[in-house]
């Protein structure tokens, strides 16, 4: 008897180095941690909202969401096609609300990727 293998429910496409230049300052412990929610954002149908939230008033930009003891960490993606996340970058949160600074990086970044598409016809 074969065991069938289940596809993955999502492509997670990191886009540039945004996110790696974060992700190369983590520690290891967090490292594993990001790691564990990129892989429940490619691998469950329904993602559990503690780990990946949509921003409110944003045009479709979400929010993974990290906890490693006392820090939180957050990853910005948004959904390009169907089944594509794609992530762009991350910071260390320090307050209760998510920084306004780092939600208009996040948005700069996807529209330099949606012009990059429509440029590139990918």
């Amino acid at each position: 008897m074969s065991v069938k293998e289940e596809p993955f429910q999502r492509t997670v496409f990191i886009y540039r180095n945004y996110f790696y230049d974060f992700y190369t300052k983590l520690d290891s412990k967090v490292k594993r941690k990001v790691d564990f929610v990129l892989g429940l954002v490619r691998d469950l149908k329904y993602i559990p909202e503690k780990f990946f939230k949509h921003i409110e008033g944003s045009e479709g930009m979400y929010e993974l969401r990290i906890q490693a003891g006392r820090n939180s960490y957050r990853v910005f993606c948004f959904f390009d096609k169907r089944n594509v996340v794609v992530v762009i970058n991350g910071f260390q949160k320090k307050t209760a609300k998510t920084p306004k600074t780092e939600i208009n990086r996040a948005e700069r970044i996807k529209k330099e990727y949606e012009h990059e598409k429509a440029e590139r016809k990918y």
